[in-house]
């Protein structure tokens, strides 16, 4: 079984909204939502997540920004935005998906994703990070 199979299974089986999986091995895996987890993952495997596969509920393009940063090989989401499909496409990064929208929503469906909004005027992977960290930071008190 690959690792995008892999995590794929631990996604659904566990009912999780992100799973890691790389050289056949859950690096990593959350229930959270946001992009908490993903940024977690960054923060605690590093270099660790290049080459690795990603499984996640719903992928926007703060998140193809994020697996673009941080090496990730393949990608399955549930739900992809076309903003990531086209980054995910630039860098050559696999991905698969079961809904393709225009937009990510925000957890209660009102509007666009903060971090969507966040990711609309960032190109670039490597300050996506600290964008979406301190983005992430200032919505604590309140998540």
């Amino acid at each position: 079984m690959q690792d995008i199979d892999l995590a794929k299974k631990q996604l659904y089986d566990e009912d999780l909204t992100l799973a890691i999986v790389k050289n056949g091995k859950l690096l990593y895996q959350t229930d959270s939502h946001r992009i908490s987890g993903f940024i977690y993952a960054i923060e605690t495997l590093d270099t660790q997540l290049n080459g690795a596969s990603v499984a996640d509920k719903v992928a926007g393009k703060a998140l193809a920004l994020l697996c673009v940063y941080s090496g990730i090989s393949q990608v399955y989401a549930e739900v992809l935005s076309r903003k990531a499909q086209a980054l995910f496409e630039e860098n050559s990064i696999v991905f698969q998906y079961k809904q393709l929208v225009d937009n990510v929503l925000d957890v209660n469906k009102a509007g666009v994703c903060p971090f969507e909004k966040a990711a609309a005027d960032v190109s670039d992977p490597k300050a996506s990070y600290g964008v979406f960290k301190m983005l992430l930071e200032k919505m604590k008190p309140c998540s």
